[in-house]
């Protein structure tokens, strides 16, 4: 049995600038992981059995970043606000049902 219901991974890897590649740090990843953090806890959704929300370094899909993963499922996602974050917590990790439209 896993110690979390849900675990989620936000990637809020920095590339220096000037990098080849993109990293999720750049595009806001770092507020958009403390608002879900945030949010689970204000929805009572954290703790052991429940919801851990984490940060992760490079989760090496920069280039469809910014991106968090959610365990057990593996499910992928790409995000672009606040607001995509709260249907994933309303629908994935409350409800059970990915949100296909931000999967990657």
């Amino acid at each position: 049995m896993n110690y979390y219901q849900h675990h989620v991974f936000f990637c809020l890897n920095q590339r220096a600038e000037g990098a080849k590649r993109p990293s999720c740090a750049a595009c806001g990843a770092e507020e958009v992981q403390a608002y879900a953090k945030k949010r689970v806890k204000e929805l009572g959704l954290s703790g052991a059995g429940k919801v851990r929300v984490n940060k992760a370094g490079c989760l090496d899909r920069c280039e469809e970043g910014p991106v968090m993963v959610i365990y057990p499922e593996g499910v992928w996602y790409r995000y672009f606000d606040e607001s995509d974050i709260d249907e994933i917590i309303d629908s994935h990790l409350i409800n059970g049902k990915p949100v296909d439209h931000l999967r990657i």
